[in-house]
Parts: C-alpha cells; sequence; structure tokens
C-alpha cells in the first residue's frame, strides 16, 4: 500500500486532497494546527491525523520519520499547509511578512528536508508542493502571498532538475481562486486589512466565480 503525507489536510485543498489518496487506496496521514477539524476528517474518511505546524521543522521531520518507519515507506509528500494574507503595502506590517513566509514558504522547505532524503534513499516518491496562481502571476495587494508563491514555485522547479536523477519526482500546484475556508480567514492571528476582511467577495470579484476543491483533487 502507497503511504502519504498531507500538511494542511483538515479542510479545503488538503482534505480533498486526502480524501481522493484514500479513495485510491493509499494510507494517508493529514497532519494540520486545527486539531478537532483534522480528527474529524480522520475519523470521516479513515485517515491517521497528526496535529502538526508546519513552521516547527523539528515537529515535521519527527512526523514523517514516524510514518516512514510505521508505514516502512514513503511515496507522497503534500506540503499544502498555506495561509492567505491580503492588504495594501502601507496596511502590511512585518508581522504579515514574517507569519506568510513562516507558513507558506518555510512550511514546504521543512516538508521538502524531512521527505526527499527518505525518497532518495527510497529511489522513489513524489513531492507535491501547493503553491497558487499567484506563484505564476502577481497577485496586486498581496504582496507577501505573491512572494512566497513564486518561491514555492522556483524551489519545486529547481528540486525537480535535481531529484530526477535519484527517481524523485516534484510537481508544484498553481491553482486559481479555489473555494476554501482560506478566503474566510485571511490575515489569521494578524491585523487586520480591508482586503482581508473580503477575501472571499474580491477573489469571487476578480475571477467571476470560484472553483469547488473536487476539481482539484480529482
Amino acid at each position: 500500500m502507497k503511504v502519504a503525507v498531507v500538511t494542511g489536510g483538515a479542510s479545503g485543498i488538503g482534505r480533498a486532497v486526502a480524501r481522493e489518496l484514500r479513495r485510491r487506496g493509499v494510507a494517508v496521514t493529514i497532519a494540520d494546527v486545527d486539531e478537532p477539524a483534522g480528527k474529524q476528517v480522520a475519523a470521516d474518511y479513515g485517515l491517521a491525523f497528526a496535529r502538526l505546524d508546519v513552521t516547527d521543522a523539528e515537529a515535521v521531520s519527527a512526523l514523517v520519520t514516524r510514518v516512514k518507519a510505521e508505514r516502512g515507506r514513503l511515496d507522497f509528500m503534500f506540503n499544502n499547509a498555506g495561509i492567505a494574507v491580503g492588504g495594501t503595502t502601507r496596511e502590511l506590517t512585518l508581522d504579515h511578512w514574517n507569519r506568510t513566509i513562516d507558513v507558506n514558504l518555510r512550511g514546504v522547505v521543512h516538508g521538502v528536508h524531512a521527505a526527499y532524503p527518505i525518497m532518495m534513499d527510497q529511489g522513489f516518491g513524489h513531492i507535491v508542493n501547493t503553491a497558487s496562481l499567484a506563484g505564476l502571476v502577481p497577485a496586486p495587494l498581496m504582496l507577501p502571498y505573491t512572494a512566497t508563491k513564486h518561491a514555492v514555485v522556483g524551489l519545486s522547479l529547481a528540486l525537480r532538475a535535481e531529484a530526477a536523477a535519484y527517481g524523485v519526482r516534484v510537481s508544484v500546484v498553481c491553482p486559481g481562486f479555489i473555494d476554501t475556508p482560506l478566503l474566510d480567514h485571511a490575515n489569521p492571528g494578524l491585523p487586520a486589512t480591508e482586503l482581508g476582511a473580503g477575501a472571499r467577495r474580491a477573489a469571487v470579484r476578480a475571477a467571476g466565480r470560484l472553483y469547488p476543491v473536487d476539481a482539484l483533487a480529482g
């Protein structure tokens, strides 16, 4: 049986991906800071759950190492956890910047550092990093978010070239406007901004519609 770890698996894209992986017979461990939601998703779909803050490199490494030890292999590492941060440049503080970098970029780096050596030693595996359309084109009024998602795209493409020699695949996903709770919880734990308060309305206005997460997970 193939084995996967999905960060940010308690909601949105992560939950949809985990559910689809399980449907395909993969043993899935979802990891999330939201313990109640994560436990519920795990119970609903027959998954394992671990509470995890992806900004904690040691915790990420410990989880991935444990899953490999218990399951005997690691086929997929989905570095999906992320936050939405937006506002005018004048509104955004260094707290906005630092938190976005910690979760959206360092969270991916921590997942890569934990999973890649294992996959190299195995000679197989697939790392999937969630970026965004904002990682391909600039998203006005979302400077920290845009910067981190561009970084995730660059990291993924560079790693892909290196990893191929070891039988490890690397993908980066750049979804557009997906209907996820991220739109209702922009700037989490950070000073409020006008854009953050109206993120869902702004997304609908910009895109015309929001795509369901299942369209991406399938």
